[in-house]
């Protein structure tokens, strides 16, 4: 890839991180994310010590979301860094093109410290986000664990003289949505698997686990709560405000209402199931006919 000289300013985007990180801000982890890292790090090539990558998302009045990323070629050596700027243009415009909604919040790297030439790609970023944010995976397990860490730069030093850059840690949460809860918790099951492999379930054994699950925790709760009438346990103020949210979070409804609207949602569900069962029986019975 060609060297990166010093590409001109990009034009600014109105939705970038508008200004510099208040306190408490945090950074949203998905984990399609940590995914797509992980995955460019296994196919990066012969000789790469790591991967670099731009980092998508939205930002908030309290936090930055990273819901997307996409690798980006470089080559490093002691002494200069090289990397493919026309490359990365070109795959985030192909990215406004699926999500509009997703603009540049940074980059990553992978490895376990910030490098002197960190501060050289992070200057790149910062021409197409204001304040940018660095992410660091650690595919190399250095802690026997694959540490994940962020940071926003600041510039430090004496005005005229030398001047560097000091990286400040941000705060890391892992998010998901629903969609993606069900691979991660599918990935999950591998590690107890001897040769990682799994198989996908049904959709009504996954109904079936979800309820198992609920209906363990309710019954620990009423567990403890018993527990706690009877004096073995002293009550905490806190998990009874969980309890009450809870309590107040579930619409209420008789019994016999309920049980008229499940039997309904299922005998919807049972006709839409003989309708397909039905329609794929009767273009099987039409190919086999055109073939007569």
């Amino acid at each position: 890839p060609p060297a990166a000289p010093a590409p001109p300013p990009a034009a600014p985007l109105s939705a970038s991180l508008s200004g510099p990180f208040p306190g408490g801000r945090v950074v949203r982890l998905h984990p399609v994310v940590l995914a797509s890292i992980v995955d460019s790090f296994e196919r990066r090539n012969e000789g790469a010590a790591r991967v670099i990558g731009t980092l998508l998302g939205t930002v908030d009045k309290h936090s930055v979301e990273v819901t997307n990323c996409f690798s980006v070629p470089h080559n490093e050596s002691e002494d200069e860094v090289a990397v493919d700027m026309e490359f990365a243009k070109n795959m985030y415009e192909l990215h406004k093109k699926v999500s509009p909604s997703e603009i540049i919040l940074g980059w990553y790297a992978t490895g376990h410290d910030i490098t002197e030439h960190s501060v050289l790609i992070h200057e790149y970023y910062s021409r197409e986000a204001h304040n940018p944010i660095h992410l660091t995976v650690d595919t190399s397990l250095q802690n026997s664990r694959m540490s994940i860490k962020a940071y926003v730069s600041a510039p430090m030093g004496v005005p005229g003289k030398t001047m560097g850059v000091m990286f400040t840690p941000l705060t890391v949460k892992y998010v998901y949505y629903d969609t993606e809860r069900i691979g991660v918790d599918l990935i999950m099951k591998t590690c107890f698997s001897p040769n990682r492999v799994i198989g996908l379930s049904s959709d009504l054994q996954q109904v079936g686990s979800a309820s198992a699950r609920i209906q363990d925790t309710l019954t620990m709760v009423l567990q403890y709560a018993e527990d706690v009438l009877s004096g073995k346990v002293a009550a905490d103020n806190t998990v009874g405000r969980f309890l009450m949210d809870l309590i107040n979070q579930v619409p209420k409804i008789s019994p016999e209402d309920f049980e008229t609207m499940l039997n309904s949602n299922i005998n919807d569900l049972l006709m839409v199931t003989y309708l397909a069962n039905l329609t794929q029986s009767q273009i099987a019975l039409n190919e086999k006919l055109l073939s007569l």
